[in-house]
């Protein structure tokens, strides 16, 4: 049995920066190329609902369909409200230690629910930095949650994998952790909006 990776801190950054993006941010650029803060908002939606799916081993469209198929939607009418139900459910469901036995899916693909569990944080803490660079706000992540992503994001190329992170650009010296996982990922630690 894999050491359990708690979810909620990353929920909690997710949510507190969420509560600060404004309407008129909605169409502003991110550090996800091409996508507008809305497009990152609903993502966000998409993603924490099917992850808690796949925790919960509930089958069914949450878990059987690619969720980048049609590509980013536009933002929904009450996102917010659905993300302030869908990250504390998230956060509930891979508290659970079976959420992180035996096999689950997520976007229509099989996987281990330990894979899948950091999937699901990996995604939450890289689009919440992404959403709170894209608004002007900071983010912090903790070491533990840290050291979490870079086990995940470390088991990649670092000429990046289609569809989940671009190519490794070099940390700078003295990097944090987290400005460590920001780097592998294929993100710019400094990148702003502006």
């Amino acid at each position: 049995m894999a050491d359990l990776v708690d979810l909620g801190p990353a929920g909690e950054r997710l949510l507190a920066v969420a509560a600060n993006v404004t309407d008129d941010q909605l169409g502003a650029p991110t550090p996800c190329e091409g996508r507008s803060v809305g497009q990152l908002v609903q993502h966000l939606v998409g993603l924490t609902g099917a992850f808690r799916a796949a925790a919960d081993k509930d089958f069914g469209p949450w878990t059987d369909t690619d969720p980048d198929d049609a590509g980013w939607p536009d933002p929904e009418p009450g996102w917010r409200e659905s993300l302030g139900r869908h990250v504390p459910a998230l956060v509930a469901s891979w508290r659970d230690p079976r959420a992180w036995e035996g096999m689950t899916r997520a976007g229509g693909v099989d996987l281990p629910g330990q894979v899948a569990g950091l999937v699901a944080l990996d995604e939450v803490v890289l689009h919440g930095w992404d959403l709170a660079r894209a608004t002007g706000q900071t983010y912090d992540c903790d070491d533990a949650t840290a050291e979490a992503c870079m086990a995940f994001v470390g088991g990649f190329a670092e000429g990046g994998t289609p569809g989940l992170f671009g190519p490794s650009v070099p940390a700078a010296p003295g990097a944090s952790a987290f400005e460590q996982v920001l780097a592998r990922s294929g993100r710019d630690p400094q990148w702003s909006a502006t």
